[in-house]
């Protein structure tokens, strides 16, 4: 899998791996994403700062991941073990179906992880919703220790918060 910074021309690609992503979500019952987000003028947003990057396997887009150092305010009540606040922000994970179960969303956390490493950070932070088994399995088996949770929709349960230490400090 090739993994670059996407450009705005990715960006009816980077639409259809959310739909089959949120497809494949409310298939089994996790109705932590929707039509409503994340939603176009997001990714959109998102491709103009430039801190969304894509996975592609034969020239396809089969994922994608936000990664950047601005963490919603409700994370500030959170305890976190990296005190320095030296640390990378993951947002919006996520693959098309027919990758789920292949690595694809494990190659996207060790690129978002050496992309942290090589700007210093301490840390990842993220956080996924309650409601979402499959994705707090996926964080638990890469090393990343839930240390609280927060409300970030008022419609919406509680989302627990991720973080893995990534350097000494």
């Amino acid at each position: 899998m090739i993994i670059r910074k996407a450009e705005k021309q990715d960006l009816d690609d980077i639409m259809q791996v959310y739909k089959s992503c949120v497809d494949g979500m409310i298939a089994i019952g996790i109705d932590q994403w929707d039509e409503t987000y994340p939603n176009r003028d997001i990714i959109e947003q998102d491709l103009e700062i430039g801190d969304y990057y894509v996975g592609l396997i034969d020239n396809e887009i089969v994922a994608g991941i936000k990664i950047d150092s601005v963490q919603d305010p409700t994370y500030l009540s959170i305890n976190w073990s990296d005190k320095t606040n030296n640390f990378m922000v993951v947002h919006r994970l996520c693959s098309k179906t027919k990758v789920w179960n292949q690595g694809v969303g494990k190659k996207m956390m060790e690129f978002a992880e050496r992309l942290a490493k090589k700007n210093n950070c301490v840390s990842i932070r993220l956080d996924t919703y309650i409601n979402n088994p499959k994705a707090i399995s996926f964080y638990n088996r890469l090393g990343y220790n839930q240390l609280g949770d927060i409300k970030l929709k008022p419609e919406k349960d509680i989302y627990y918060c991720f973080e893995k230490l990534l350097l000494k400090h």
